[in-house]
């Protein structure tokens, strides 16, 4: 029998009645479940609906829309569905709160130090893409920890060093002094030695004192760079002839290649740059023994400018030459300095500055020592060569002109160029 309009419009109301009455009573129990377990609010969707439907039948009975038959049947066959969807949605939660419990354990994990275990098999999309975060979060924290724990481990080292090499001169210095006060020493060459040993010792200090200040500046980032354009190897040629004096007093040959023209423009801090020219070509003469060789090359490409000092040390172990750089690192178990032995900070600093000037520096065993590599970025400006220093003809494969001497990829020290940037190719 086809319903008129009017029994069309009044069982469309009731049916939409029903359905709004029950679905903000399931909205509620959603909201008072927030708390609860998942299976709960997955409960509350799954008999949201079968809960509708039973409204509505119930409401259009007692409109007269449907008989007492018809409504036994739609009755039993929307309990049969409800038990369906009630089954599926317990299976849903479950394995979603699986899913949850595992990455919750995960993450407890990493907050107790322990290592990440992220869980297989995640149940939805969204959980997989939460692991992977967390896999993320915990390969970066991890990161972290490692480097805290080898600042703390530099930071201790470098106070026992330092603490150590502040004692010894101290005590001879103490020790000097009460001779010289007691007229324990008697003629007058023994008191202008203990004279000229106390100004020794204190000069090592004052060094020692200088070094700390500047390492300090650098890890607190209170490095101020006055940076000025100007040839690489002007610098170098100062430093190298501040050296020649040290290195052949101690039977040392200082060669030199590629310093005889300027070469491009870099933007450096003159004072900054020397020092840690300064440092290399020192470390280089107090471990290259007497009749050895020391080598200063420089050289450049398209992108850097190259400063090469390589000595014959005897090269660096091959578990520390990944150290060699860190503060008080000396190479060396030994905590009594040798008389012209600085405080192990000489090639930190020495990092630290160039890092500042957004440039690498690395270190490797070649031949018969070892060589560390400077390589700065090239200035920005027009690069051009001062009149009278100009590369001519063309330059072979591989290599870069500087005036008078070529600087061969092959050596540069590849993968061993350390820095804010990646390693040079």
């Amino acid at each position: 029998m086809p319903l008129h309009r009017h029994d069309v419009g009044l069982l469309l109301a009731v049916s939409a009645a029903s359905s709004v009455a029950v679905t903000s009573v399931g909205l509620g129990l959603l909201k008072w479940a927030r708390r609860r377990p998942l299976r709960d609010a997955a409960l509350i969707v799954a008999l949201t609906p079968v809960l509708t439907v039973v409204a509505a039948a119930v409401a259009g009975t007692m409109s007269m829309f449907l008989s007492t038959r018809q409504f036994a049947v739609l009755i039993a066959t929307v309990i049969f569905a409800g038990i369906g969807g009630i089954v599926t949605s317990m299976v849903l939660a479950r394995t979603l709160m699986r899913g949850s419990d595992a990455l919750r354990a995960a993450a407890s994990a990493v907050t107790r130090g322990e290592p990440y275990v992220g869980p297989t098999g995640t149940p939805s999309a969204e959980l997989e893409a939460l692991a992977a975060e967390l896999a993320t979060a915990h390969a970066l924290l991890d990161t972290a920890r490692r480097h805290e724990r080898a600042i703390e481990d530099s930071r201790r080292e470098l106070i026992a060093w330092v603490s150590h090499d502040l004692r010894t001169p101290l005590a001879g210095i103490r020790a000097m002094a009460e001779a010289l006060e007691d007229n324990v020493v008697s003629t007058e060459e023994d008191r202008s030695l203990y004279h000229r040993r106390i100004r020794v010792e204190v000069d090592r200090l004052a060094r020692m004192v200088d070094d700390l200040f500047e390492l300090s500046r650098i890890h607190a980032g209170a490095l101020q760079l006055s940076l000025r354009q100007m040839p690489l190897p002007d610098l170098v040629r100062e430093a190298v002839a501040t050296a020649s004096p040290v290195a052949a007093a101690k039977g040392i040959n200082l060669q030199s290649a590629g310093l005889e023209a300027s070469g491009p423009l870099v933007d450096v801090d003159p004072y900054a740059l020397t020092r840690v020219v300064g440092n290399l070509l020192g470390n280089a003469i107090r471990h290259t023994p007497a009749d050895g060789t020391i080598a200063v090359d420089a050289g450049y490409d398209d992108e850097f400018v190259y400063l090469a000092v390589s000595d014959e040390c005897g090269g660096i172990a091959a578990d520390d030459i990944d150290r060699v750089f860190e503060v008080a690192f000396r190479g060396t178990q030994a905590r009594t300095p040798e008389p012209d032995g600085g405080a192990g900070l000489g090639l930190a600093i020495a990092r630290g500055i160039v890092d500042a000037h957004k440039g690498r520096i690395g270190a490797e065993n070649v031949g018969p020592g070892c060589r560390f590599t400077i390589a700065l970025p090239r200035s920005h400006s027009t690069r051009t060569q001062p009149t009278g220093t100009q590369a001519t003809g063309t330059q072979p494969t591989g290599t870069q002109s500087t005036g008078t001497h070529t600087f061969d990829h092959a050596d540069q020290p590849n993968g061993r160029i350390r820095g804010d940037a990646e390693s040079l190719t």
